[in-house]
């Protein structure tokens, strides 16, 4: 019988009760830095109130693991990765303890002393216990001990780089103890210092007479392979077939089923369930109060923008979406009325290289439009197209129709997500940017390296952008 490999954040068990260890610990040397004292073996002012918050820390921990992504990778990272990470997990967990307090109406009686002295041990304490344990685990994986034996059929060609796959996999269980090179005899030699044991002559003899657990098969055709898998699985033995190699393929990929076919998925960036929520979830939350703010700037600017301009309030147009979809783009109007008229005359002018039109000091935009744009107040409407779900909070801008008609194939990957309200393009310096390439670039590396945590670092700079009134020209 196979037991399945443990998946997701549920293999990193480990990290997690050790990150709650060190968040705990962390507490312990905030209090005994503020107080002198030891959270549950002495008695000082306000013991009851920092018990409280030692009992209740390992749930918000863990609150924030299903939150966040900061164990993807852990065992690839490097030392930067890995400070980076810590201080992330370290931060979601403050932010937490911060929510605890607001929500019981207690952190006024806690000292900011001790909270400053908690965070700060919290990042260095949980960056050592990490490191730490990351040496522990490759010494292990080293000793090989009470792992499942394996052994590796392939071919000639193959086998050395099947070899090196397997180990550099993290978190491996079971031990190589010997290859099987299907295409000619090789057997007595070694690669990568593990012994050719058998060839296709041999190997349900060596089978036979030795202790194997499991087998990888990286054969060279699928009848070849699952025929070979076949005889080997009436032996009793776990087979594992590779499918495909993807060392060509991007990174992202997951495996899935339509019918009886088990299928490699893969695109610039998978999203589980989980994060599709949370960023869904996020954009309904941040529309409700956008279109908050929005009802009040209307209240506000829709007369003057009347007066300034005779015509409707409201800018709608026809934009592009995801995957080429079209949809309703709402905007308050900072323009004449005869604008779009006006821009055929003006496309001598255009400072963007490539299939977007923008033109400082555009004479087309109102008195009140120059404000508004400013301040990106303008696109305050759009919160209506995210919480209806055609646009994101963070995403790529939607481009207009003829934009769309002239995109090369490569530019069409900036559509393969939501538009959003503001992007990694907005907040790395629009307004310097020229040229639409770099556009598509800042685009395509937000979509490969997105996460809820990218999110919500461009959400901030972008409050920044607005409120230094470094908005549209």
């Amino acid at each position: 019988m196979y037991k399945k490999k443990k998946r997701s954040w549920v293999k990193h068990l480990d990290f997690i009760i050790l990150d709650m260890i060190a968040a705990e610990l962390a507490l312990f040397i905030g209090v005994y830095i503020k107080f002198h004292s030891v959270i549950f073996l002495d008695r000082f002012e306000w013991y009851n109130l920092y018990q409280s918050l030692a009992k209740i820390l390992p749930f918000i921990d863990l609150t924030g693991v299903l939150f966040t992504e900061t164990y993807t990778g852990i065992l690839r990272r490097t030392k930067y990765q890995e400070i980076t990470s810590t201080v992330w997990h370290s931060l979601i967990n403050f932010l937490g303890v911060l929510l605890y307090m607001y929500a019981n109406q207690t952190s006024y009686y806690y000292s900011r002393f001790a909270l400053g002295a908690f965070g700060v041990a919290m990042i260095v304490v949980t960056y050592i216990v990490r490191v730490f344990w990351k040496r522990i685990i490759r010494r292990r994986k080293l000793l090989d001990v009470n792992k499942t034996s394996m052994v590796v059929v392939a071919e000639s060609t193959t086998v050395d780089h099947c070899l090196s796959e397997i180990a550099h996999s993290p978190y491996t269980e079971f031990k190589v103890e010997g290859v099987v090179v299907v295409d000619k005899d090789m057997t007595g030699q070694e690669i990568q210092g593990i012994p050719v044991v058998a060839n296709a002559d041999s190997l349900f003899e060596y089978l036979r007479t030795n202790v194997v657990d499991e087998i990888f098969l990286d054969g060279n055709t699928r009848a070849s392979e699952e025929s070979l898998a076949g005889r080997l699985v009436e032996q009793g033995l776990t087979v594992h077939m590779s499918l495909i190699h993807t060392n060509n393929l991007m990174p992202n990929r997951i495996m899935e089923t339509y019918g009886d076919y088990v299928v490699l998925t893969t695109s610039m960036h998978i999203a589980n369930n989980r994060q599709a929520f949370l960023k869904r979830l996020m954009d309904i939350c941040g529309a409700i109060v956008g279109l908050v703010l929005a009802f009040i700037a209307f209240v506000i600017f829709a007369p003057v923008i009347k007066l300034q301009s005779p015509g409707p309030v409201f800018f709608t147009q026809t934009r592009i979406g995801k995957n080429g979809r079209r949809f309703r783009f709402y905007k308050f109007r900072t323009m004449y009325i005869d604008a779009e008229e006006r821009k055929k005359e003006l496309m001598s002018q255009n400072e963007m290289k490539g299939n977007m039109f923008k033109m400082e000091n555009d004479p087309r935009v109102t008195p009140i439009g120059h404000f508004l744009r400013k301040y990106s107040i303008d696109e305050l409407p759009q919160f209506w197209n995210v919480l209806i779900g055609e646009m994101s909070l963070v995403g790529t801008r939607p481009p207009l129709e003829e934009e769309y008609e002239n995109y090369a194939l490569h530019h069409k990957a900036r559509l393969s997500i939501k538009p959003g309200l503001t992007g990694m393009w907005q907040v790395s310096g629009r307004s310097d940017i020229k040229d639409f390439e770099q556009v598509v670039a800042l685009d395509t590396e937000y979509i490969s390296n997105w996460s809820l945590g990218l999110d919500i670092k461009i959400i901030f700079k972008t409050i920044a952008v607005v409120f230094g009134g470094k908005g549209s020209k």
